[in-house]
């Protein structure tokens, strides 16, 4: 039988948001035209691949299978049309790298610093994503290098990949306030006093209420801003309490820092290489981004790398 790519992409989208819409909106179709393709990727394959429930869908074992070696389809796809591109593309061609806030608020200013003034007839473009959209960026061969969370999709997309620091999320707020005298809190605990937060469609955000699944507390918010530094100046000011990374609190800063008691609050950033990085004609240049990348990050490097076993690897 005859897959299309695009069919692929979109189940590959769906099981990453655990939705049928969520696939949609990856893909820019419409709900009715999504629900279409995957009924006829059902009537193709001769079996279920999903099973649909009120809070979404989950793959049945055939699901899981597939989804498995369309990764493997389309990474090969992207190395072949990688492959053809690199005859063409221009060495001035600028390059892309894709991440998430904490690390475009962390580390990575620092390292777009030391390397574009290092290679001066080099441009880069900084694009902030989920590590979902991340990892099908780079898998497509749409971005050179992209930091992502060490999660499953991260390590299960046939990537190379190696680490680059602790993103581990805390709890801050008002010095000498709420926190005062506390080392750890759930995040049941947590949401019992208001909040602060990033917009609803922002990376951490989206992570956190990822984890917290459909059994998450109720919490209130009383308002969301667009990044780090609003949102750790409102905690500190004593609007609410916010999670936020550990590495995007400056020790100096009057603040009350607590840890965040959850196993999912322990993050680990991973430097991913796309597809095309490994036969572009800037391919020099993606290992000087990438080195300077893991210099801007490395103090973390030394306390948590042996998190990810050390040195680059497929899914580290």
């Amino acid at each position: 039988m005859r897959y299309d790519l695009d069919d692929l992409r979109l189940f590959l989208g769906i099981m990453a948001e655990g939705s049928i819409t969520g696939g949609a909106r990856r893909m820019h179709l419409s709900l009715p035209s999504a629900s279409a393709r995957v009924r006829a990727l059902e009537h193709n394959a001769g079996v279920a691949l999903l099973i649909r429930g009120r809070r979404g869908v989950r793959p049945t074992p055939a699901g899981t299978t597939l989804a498995r070696h369309a990764r493997d389809v389309l990474a090969q796809t992207a190395r072949l049309e990688g492959a053809v591109a690199s005859y063409t593309r221009s060495p001035a061609t600028p390059l892309t790298l894709y991440c998430g806030g904490s690390a475009i608020q962390g580390f990575v200013p620092q390292a777009l610093v030391s390397f574009l003034r290092a290679h001066p007839d080099v441009d880069v473009r900084v694009f902030e994503s989920r590590t979902p959209q991340t990892v099908r960026t780079l898998t497509d061969g749409g971005a050179d290098l992209g930091i992502v969370i060490d999660d499953e999709e991260a390590r299960d997309s046939g990537l190379t990949m190696r680490p680059l620091g602790d993103d581990s999320l805390v709890v801050i707020g008002q010095a000498g306030g709420i926190l005062a005298g506390r080392t750890g809190l759930t995040y049941s605990e947590v949401a019992e006093h208001p909040l602060v937060g990033l917009d609803a469609d922002s990376s951490l955000r989206r992570w956190i209420e990822k984890n917290l699944g459909p059994h998450a507390p109720v919490v209130r918010y009383r308002t969301t801003v667009a990044g780090l530094n609003i949102l750790i100046a409102l905690a500190a000011a004593g609007v609410g309490l916010a999670v936020v990374p550990r590495r995007a609190v400056d020790p100096g800063q009057a603040l009350d820092v607590c840890e965040l008691l959850e196993p999912w609050s322990r993050r680990l950033h991973l430097l991913a290489w796309g597809a095309k990085a490994d036969t572009s004609p800037t391919g020099t240049a993606t290992a000087a981004l990438a080195d300077h990348l893991g210099r801007a990050a490395r103090p973390e490097v030394a306390d948590h790398g042996d998190h990810a076993g050390g040195g680059m690897g497929k899914g580290a």
